[in-house]
């Protein structure tokens, strides 16, 4: 079985750009303040003489907290209960505070193996980290993670017990099943792997664009899940695939106007499903009526009114794609029966599929 090794430390000490160098990618965020990484996250290990899995965890508090803090914490403890070895990190420049001190503790009582690494130690030298020897752990590896520096020798160290496992051996052992998860956007595949695992391991929102790189998901110890971002074909023949897609947000709001692709909406279905369009706005107009007209309509019964009382169909427009989105209308398909040819030619049929 692959070796795990999870980064733990307090917010903000460099963790996710550790992550992104031993995976190379830019799959974890990475900002200069702490509390951007709330969840934890799995990538394939790319730094070392051999692979292994990475697990990036939020700022870690061992000390019960409320909220975020709590979530934080208890996905953290999760990492390292899967992890073989723990990178504990901690920040040279800011020195050995009481939160380092309160997770060497916990850490100590785990049975794992613990590495101590001082990131952001460019330019210092043994001198400015000989502090953190009081932490009681293993003596303590300077490293810079977003330059690189110690690094690479770091996960040779780390990694040594494991290259002298007997290839034979290593492949017996690892036996756990790979799963990626694929499709178009903002179809629900972070929401299928978390409801699979029982747990917030991927990222979910219902909105396209959510998950920007690969994450692997433990789910057990025999099955892995690969949540990918969205697939979208290179191009589209026909114009009209792709206003479908941003119909279901598949397409990023941004990338088309949202009023002008509302009217083609509220156009679309008043033609074909106008009971629902009547259920849910109650308004009443004319079966041939055009898509801005049916906006004002429906704007104007919800009361979304402006200044001089013009109606704010740009607001209504976000809401009639959100209530479309989120099945509030109903449950519609996009399908079109197919095509009678002309001169005993096949029949043609959309192929759209929402």
């Amino acid at each position: 079985m692959l070796p795990v090794i999870a980064l733990v430390g307090r917010p903000n000490v460099g963790k996710s750009t550790l992550f992104n160098r031993l995976t190379r990618t830019r799959d974890a965020i990475v900002a200069d303040f702490s509390g951007l990484t709330r969840d934890r996250q799995y990538g394939e290990g790319r730094v070392g003489p051999c692979p292994y899995i990475v697990i990036d965890t939020g700022g870690f508090e061992p000390v019960k907290g409320e909220g975020i803090v709590r979530e934080m914490a208890r996905q953290a403890e999760a990492a390292i209960a899967e992890a073989d070895i723990v990178l504990f990190l901690c920040d040279a420049r800011a020195g050995l505070t009481p939160q380092d001190e309160r997770i060497a503790r916990r850490l100590r009582t785990t049975g794992r193996e613990i590495h101590l690494v001082v990131n952001k130690a460019e330019g210092l030298d043994e001198r400015h980290t000989a502090e953190f020897h009081e932490l009681g752990l293993s003596d303590p590896v300077r490293i810079s993670a977003s330059h690189g520096g110690g690094v690479a020798a770091l996960m040779n160290a780390v990694l040594t017990p494991f290259v002298s496992r007997e290839p034979e051996e290593e492949a017996e052992e690892d036996g756990r099943i790979k799963v990626a998860v694929a499709g178009r956007p903002n179809v629900g595949k972070s929401t299928f792997i978390n409801q699979i695992a029982g747990r917030k391991g991927a990222k979910a929102e219902n909105r396209p664009g959510v998950t920007r790189g690969k994450q692997w998901v433990t789910v057990d110890t025999g099955l892995l899940l690969l949540d990918t971002p969205g697939i979208l074909w290179p191009r589209f023949e026909d114009p009209e695939v792709g206003i479908r897609l941003a119909y279901t947000g598949a397409v990023k709001d941004d990338v088309l106007d949202t009023e002008a692709l509302a009217c083609h909406l509220m156009q679309m279905l008043w033609q074909r499903y106008p009971d629902a369009i009547r259920a849910r706005y109650k308004i009443d107009c004319a079966p041939d009526e055009e898509g801005y007209a049916l906006l004002e309509a429906a704007g104007r019964r919800r009361g979304f009114l402006i200044s001089g009382g013009e109606i704010d169909t740009e607001r209504m427009a976000r809401v009639l794609l959100e209530e479309y989105r989120s099945c509030k209308l109903g449950r519609f398909t996009l399908e079109e029966p197919p095509v009678p040819a002309a001169d005993g030619a096949p029949e043609t049929e959309n192929e759209v599929e929402t």
